[in-house]
């Protein structure tokens, strides 16, 4: 079964951090790369980070560098998104997707398979 789903959204204030998680089935993780995606009200959906199968090539938007770190653990079938100083403009549904592995280095080219979503709130 192909699944993935999100967790670990919530409600932060400016300059907070959290850590969003992506539990994906094995059949996922071994054959796709991971991304997290982001829909605000109103806007388009945009690509904030994925990673290859094994974990050594990693893709970030350029507004999240340096703030979002992207890590899988592949023994524990999760994907992690770490998300440290948090902007009101962060706010937004997150979706783990399962991605095209091989480009990974260039672009994150999402797939069929995607989580429900999880809500990020950054207010103060």
């Amino acid at each position: 079964q192909l699944q993935l789903v999100e967790s670990g959204g919530g409600l932060v204030q400016p300059g907070g951090s959290l850590r969003l998680s992506c539990a994906a089935s094995v059949f996922i993780l071994q054959d796709y790369g991971i991304g997290w995606f982001r829909q605000a009200p109103g806007k388009e959906r945009e690509g904030v980070s994925c990673i290859n199968t094994s974990g050594s090539t990693t893709n970030y938007a350029d507004s999240v560098k340096g703030r979002f770190t992207i890590t899988r653990d592949n023994a524990n079938n999760r994907v992690y998104l770490q998300m440290n100083s948090l902007q009101p403009e962060d706010t937004a549904v997150y979706y783990c997707a399962a991605v095209l592995p091989h480009i990974v280095r260039d672009r994150c080219v999402p797939t069929k398979h995607w989580g429900q979503g999880t809500q990020v709130t950054v207010s103060s």
